[in-house]
């Protein structure tokens, strides 16, 4: 390994993720003969850099795989994953499953995990790409008819008098019975495996850290809730960073395969898929 070799390592300013990085940004995890540099970008933002293989080691929506599967190979840790639940449909009104492909729902981002299931759903869904963070005011104000929340959206909401229409999470657990994967790390290809292995490493000791130490890290994370509670920062924070985050192991690498199959399947991505991972 080259001595003090630029590593940047990209991912979300989000709860959860401030959460997994903790410790590697705070120094409590060795990263000997490498230099760390931690670049802070919204997820789609993150997606559409790794497309140029950017970084070394990026956070990106396991959509986004599908278009850089040749550039990046995926950590077994670090991935997000619903239990049956996930991201949600949110409108003003009552909107049934039928009228999913007449409304004007507003999304995060193209790349995004959550705008592919939603086209799992609704194949020809009609779409206005907007800020994630801004998309529940963008729906209260009658801009688009319903809107697709990741991150804290999830739970605040119900604050601007928005209701849940539909759970992509529980759509996805009634067909597959598997967790969601929405996101998860990767290496670029181009580094090789002692590389790989390193980092490998560096995250799984950082979500390790973080759990062992979970008041110490979600101080931290708090600072990325955007107007989160305390409380409300804990459980997004456990909705998110599990057992599967730590490693996602078989079942984990199952429900990632299958997401991007069905992708494939349905028409919506417009090539197989071979899901490689660091091991």
């Amino acid at each position: 390994m080259d001595a003090a070799r630029l590593i940047r390592v990209a991912h979300s300013p989000d709860p959860d993720d401030a959460f997994m990085f903790y410790a590697l940004v705070h120094g409590k995890i060795p990263t000997e003969g490498f230099r760390v540099e931690h670049v802070l970008k919204d997820i789609e933002s993150l997606n559409r850099s790794a497309l140029n293989g950017e970084y070394e080691l990026t956070a990106l929506s396991f959509h986004a795989y599908a278009y850089v599967a040749e550039k990046y190979v995926l950590l077994t840790s670090g991935a997000s994953m619903g239990e049956g639940y996930g991201p949600i449909l949110v409108a003003r009104e009552d909107f049934g499953m039928e009228d999913l492909a007449r409304i004007r729902i507003a999304v995060p981002g193209t790349l995004t995990t959550a705008f592919l299931v939603l086209r799992l759903i609704v194949p020809e869904v009609r779409h206005v790409v907007v800020p994630f963070d801004r998309i529940p005011e963008y729906v209260a104000e009658g801009r688009a008819d319903a809107g697709l929340l990741i991150h804290e959206g999830q739970l605040t909401y119900p604050a601007l008098g928005l209701r849940k229409i539909l759970d992509l999470g529980q759509w996805w657990s009634k067909q597959t019975g598997l967790p969601l994967p929405l996101g998860g790390n990767a290496v670029r290809r181009d580094l090789g495996a002692d590389v790989h292995g390193a980092l490998s490493r560096w995250l799984a000791q950082s979500i390790a850290y973080a759990l062992a130490h979970r008041d110490e890290a979600l101080g931290y994370a708090l600072r990325f809730g955007r107007g989160l509670d305390p409380e409300s920062a804990d459980r997004f924070v456990r909705m998110y960073v599990t057992e599967l985050t730590l490693e996602c192991g078989e079942r984990g690498k199952a429900a990632i395969r299958q997401l991007l199959h069905m992708g494939y399947e349905r028409g919506v991505l417009p090539h197989p898929v071979t899901v490689e991972f660091v091991e």
